[in-house]
């Protein structure tokens, strides 16, 4: 039976691992992407969700929570004011883990842990919610000066 065994060690103590989770946590609010092992990548997401879903409160509880994991005021405040708000329609899964086989040197499986609704993405679609719906265009081929109809098979050959 698996008792008490719900996170991964990773070979560390658990002072070296909360500080790399808090690292990579760190890292992936302020990036918006990293790339790292996925057994690291899976272990941060657990975080990284549960302090979206804390900027998601915006309370002053959750602001004091989420600064025990981040001691980055700056970073606590893009959380709270830019990141978190993006995900107010989410329902969860804030995160998602691209695999990306196996890193050369040791075979250790990497992975590309990212934010669903990064700041690109949530530009672009804020800029074609404002521009409205588009009429698209039928784009007509045109044909080079000079060509001739080609002719169907076989039967245009005997005619």
């Amino acid at each position: 039976m698996r008792h008490g065994r719900k996170t991964r060690k990773l070979g560390r103590t658990h002072a070296h691992r909360t500080a790399l989770y808090r690292n990579l946590v760190r890292s992936l609010l302020l990036h918006e992407r990293i790339r790292t092992t996925l057994c690291k990548a899976k272990e941060a997401r657990r975080l990284a969700e549960r302090l979206v879903r804390f900027g998601l409160l915006n309370s002053l509880s959750a602001r004091r929570e989420v600064r025990r994991v981040v001691s980055d005021p700056g970073l606590v405040k893009k959380l709270f004011d830019i990141i978190a708000p993006r995900f107010r329609d989410r329902p969860g899964g804030s995160t998602r883990i691209y695999r990306l086989g196996q890193r050369e040197s040791d075979g250790a499986e990497m992975a590309i842990l990212e934010l669903v609704v990064r700041e690109e993405t949530h530009k672009e679609k804020e800029s074609r919610a404002k521009a409205g719906p588009q009429k698209k265009e039928k784009k007509k081929e045109k044909k080079p000066a000079g060509s001739k109809p080609k002719k169907a098979g076989r039967d245009a050959k005997k005619q």
